[in-house]
C-alpha cells in the first residue's frame, strides 16, 4: 500500500537527515497547520472549472472532461518530490479500476509543462498531468501555500533543491497542499482529502471506493 512506502521513506529521512534540517521541516508544517490555511474544499461543494496545459501541449478543460464521467483531481508538489513520485505511481496501478468505473485521473502540479512532461515520463504515467504555472487553480481549490524562508533556505542548501529550475519563475516556492478531489459527473465533490504534511496522503484506493460508491 502507499501509505507503507511512504512510511519508509519518511522513516529513513528522519533517521539520516541532519537534526536541523528535520527540525525546519517540522516546523514548517507545525505552523501551516496552526495557520489553518489550504485546507481543500469539502465535500458537497463545487469544483471549480479550470483549462490546463497537459503534458503533451494539450488543453485539458475539466468540464469537458466530466462529460465523459467522474474525475479524480490529484495535486501534487512536483516530480522533485520522492512522496509525489510515489503517489503517482501508485495511482497508475490501479488506472484500470479507475476507468473500470467510467473515471479518469488528472494530476495537477505548479510544475512548467516541461517539467511536467518529464514526470510523466519518468513515471510512465498513462493519464494527464497538467501543469497550473500561476497557480491560480491550486488557489481556487485552497490548496495553495508558500514556503517559509528558512525552509526555502534548507531546500537549496541541504536539499540541493531551487524550485525556480521546476516552476514559474515568478511564484517558485508557492506549492500545493497534497490534496485528492474527487469529482461526480455534475461538477460536485464528492470526495475531498488534504493533508498539510507532505509526508501523508490519501490512499489511492480509498479514492477508488468513493468512485465506486
Amino acid at each position: 500500500m502507499l501509505k507503507d512506502e511512504l512510511k519508509s521513506v519518511r522513516e529513513k529521512f528522519f533517521s539520516k537527515a541532519p537534526e536541523h534540517v528535520t527540525s525546519n521541516v517540522t516546523k514548517a508544517t507545525n505552523e501551516l497547520i496552526e495557520s489553518g490555511a489550504a485546507t481543500g474544499l469539502k465535500e458537497g461543494d463545487q469544483a471549480p472549472d479550470f483549462t490546463l496545459e497537459n503534458a503533451s501541449g494539450e488543453s485539458i478543460t475539466l468540464s469537458e472532461e466530466l462529460k465523459n464521467g467522474p474525475v479524480i483531481l490529484n495535486f501534487y508538489r512536483g516530480g522533485w518530490c520522492p512522496y509525489c513520485n510515489l503517489e503517482l505511481r501508485a495511482y497508475e496501478e490501479i488506472m484500470d479500476e479507475i476507468k473500470a468505473e467510467g473515471a479518469q485521473l488528472i494530476a495537477i502540479s505548479p510544475q512548467t509543462p516541461d517539467q511536467s512532461l518529464t514526470t510523466s515520463e519518468k513515471n510512465n504515467l498513462s493519464y494527464h498531468v497538467v501543469s497550473d504555472s500561476t497557480q491560480e487553480v491550486i488557489k481556487n481549490y485552497n490548496l495553495l501555500f508558500e514556503l517559509p524562508d528558512y525552509l526555502v533556505k534548507t531546500y537549496k542548501e541541504d536539499f540541493n533543491i531551487d524550485l525556480s529550475q521546476y516552476n514559474d519563475q515568478q511564484n517558485p516556492w508557492r506549492l500545493p497542499v497534497s490534496g485528492t478531489v474527487v469529482i461526480g459527473q455534475d461538477g460536485t465533490i464528492i470526495k475531498s482529502s488534504a493533508n498539510v504534511d507532505y509526508m501523508y496522503r490519501a490512499e489511492p484506493r480509498e479514492m477508488l471506493m468513493h468512485l465506486k460508491k
